[in-house]
């Protein structure tokens, strides 16, 4: 933690003399280092439970500041549309953490109805079984399975706020669809997208 460049060096030595602070211990956002613009997600980003352990391909986040609502939001960002479209524009064959660090993640105040709401479907859509409770009621969400048809309306509401946050016009928001995936059959997510 010592080192400048250890993305321990922001946590105080409470924190880092503290085994119960382990990151493995508590859920934390992971994503796939091995991927490409041409699979069917570039970034796969997800909420991993707690007492997983993962090896230098499922690299994960630190949150030295902020809370559960800030994670879920962030969680919410990488698993849009808005951004995958973005991010095919950089990687070819792998998401590195000097990739990931220039992301653009849109950042409201916490009051703004708009990083509510992506907190809220992020949090739900992050939380499905009881291994989440905990951080889902951190984030004032519910946990449990949901039904496929409402899991794929909240996912499509989910683009929805994030291309507001990204300020997208209708126009701009087809071109993301229209050029997301080569032959991706995505009409009735636009149109579902559209609706939100």
């Amino acid at each position: 933690s010592s080192g400048k460049d250890s993305p321990f060096n922001e946590f105080d030595d409470d924190w880092l003399q503290n085994e119960y602070t382990l990151p493995c211990l508590k859920p934390r956002i992971m994503f796939r280092d091995v991927t490409n613009r041409t699979n069917r997600r570039t970034v796969v980003a997800a909420l991993a439970p707690p007492q997983v352990f993962v090896n230098h391909k499922a690299p994960y986040l630190l949150q030295p500041i902020g809370d559960e609502s800030d994670e879920a939001f962030i969680l919410g960002v990488l698993s849009s549309i808005p951004l995958d479209w973005y991010s095919r524009r950089l990687i070819e064959t792998s998401l590195t953490f000097f990739i990931f660090n220039d992301l653009p993640i849109p950042r409201p105040k916490k009051e703004d109805f708009i990083y509510r709401k992506v907190v809220s479907l992020s949090g739900r859509l992050a939380s499905p079984d009881d291994r989440f409770a905990d951080w889902a009621k951190a984030v004032g969400t519910q946990y449990g399975p949901l039904a496929e048809d409402e899991k794929e309306d909240m996912i499509h509401e989910l683009d929805a706020a994030v291309a507001h946050l990204y300020e997208l016009s209708e126009s701009q928001l087809r071109h993301i669809f229209e050029t997301f995936h080569v032959g991706w059959d995505y009409e009735d997510r636009l149109v579902s997208t559209l609706d939100h």
